[in-house]
């Protein structure tokens, strides 16, 4: 059993729940995901529900690295979360919230940036790589995976899903617990990567030899999940395949082909054997023309549940609000545990107080 009906103030060991906890999260640094996230990401969370206790959140401090107009990021974060529950995020199994909602976990990664080398930090490649094509570096940038290690450790994850290009900021994860269990005792949970299927990898419809990225891609790249039908459909047919013309899966010689065979399979539940076979002697108009169908048909429900939560902002509020309430259960004993084994007093309970 859970030990967050304690007394938050009395520090408590990590404890095993029912189900092992994963954690994820994604930035509102769009107005819309994009289908990269939807099935590289939303599809294994849905699925994830059914086996771990889940919490999943919007990364709105991480956010704040770029600039971003006030009104802009408010509204970001309510279609990101929207978003969450519309690819089948259930708020009733799994705690959807806001990061920012919890003081917690800029307290928790102000001791982890404590715990970090300026050299360990300073090799992180995700700072090195957007410096170097240009990005104002800030301390917020550069302290990133110290708060990406406090999301995680927050919550005692057992597990963390994870693409490859976030397995270094696990690891130092990782090291971070370690390290904290060595000199302290052990009070932090040290997580698993639990490594995301290859097949889910989406590129860039103009690039694919690049990943589909609502960062990097051009908006012609992106379909983006509040794309309208017509616009999708348009998309697609602009898709970059090559001159052969024969549907088959090479990643290596035919990246766009085989971008869309992807796409089709995951959304189509129909292996790529298959679907190649079913267009021997057809040309990349069919495959591009049942692609977009089956897309458009797949974000319907999607769409309409998106409009519906973002027609009623209060009662969103409400749900990330709820979300926000069951992570601080667990977020508030961990910081009262690590505060504990590190040697600052606790607070006087209110009640005591002269």
């Amino acid at each position: 059993m859970s030990s967050a009906s304690a007394d938050p103030t009395t520090p408590a060991e990590p404890t095993t729940a029912e189900r092992p906890r994963i954690l994820s999260g994604m930035q509102p640094t769009s107005d819309s995901l994009h289908l990269g996230n939807y099935l590289g990401a939303l599809v294994n969370w849905v699925g994830l529900q059914e086996e771990f206790d889940a919490y999943y959140f919007v990364a709105d401090l991480h956010a704040l690295t770029v600039p971003t107009d006030p009104e802009v990021l408010r509204r970001r974060t309510r279609i990101t979360a929207a978003q969450f529950i519309a690819g089948g995020v259930d708020p009733e199994r799994s705690s959807v919230f806001v990061q920012s909602h919890l003081h917690e976990h800029p307290a928790l990664g102000w001791v982890m940036g404590c715990l970090t080398a300026f050299g360990e930090a300073s090799r992180m490649t995700q700072f090195k790589d957007k410096t170097s094509k240009g990005q104002n570096a800030n301390v917020g940038l550069f302290t990133y995976p110290m708060l990406m290690a406090a999301d995680i450790l927050m919550y005692d994850a057992a597990y963390v899903p994870v693409g490859e290009d976030q397995r270094q900021h696990l690891e130092i994860t990782r090291d971070l617990a370690l390290r904290f269990n060595q000199r302290f005792g052990d009070g932090l949970v040290v997580p698993e990567p639990y490594i995301l299927k290859e097949g889910a990898k989406i590129m860039d419809l103009t690039e694919p030899t690049s990943k589909m990225s609502g960062s990097t891609s051009p908006e012609k790249g992106l379909i983006l999940l509040s794309d309208e039908p017509g616009r999708i459909a348009k998309k697609i047919r602009a898709a970059v395949t090559d001159t052969d013309g024969e549907v088959r899966y090479d990643p290596d010689a035919k990246a766009g082909v085989s971008n869309l065979l992807v796409i089709h399979s995951i959304l189509s539940g129909r292996r790529i054997e298959e679907i190649e076979r079913d267009f021997v002697g057809r040309g990349y108009g069919d495959l591009k023309k049942e692609v977009a169908e089956i897309v458009v048909t797949a974000l319907e429900p999607f769409q309409t549940r998106m409009a519906e939560l973002l027609g009623d902002p209060a009662e969103l509020d409400r749900i990330v609000a709820r979300g926000a309430e069951r992570a601080h259960e667990v977020a508030r004993r961990t910081v009262a545990r690590v505060y504990d084994r590190m040697g600052l007093l606790p607070p006087v309970p209110r009640a005591d107080r002269v």
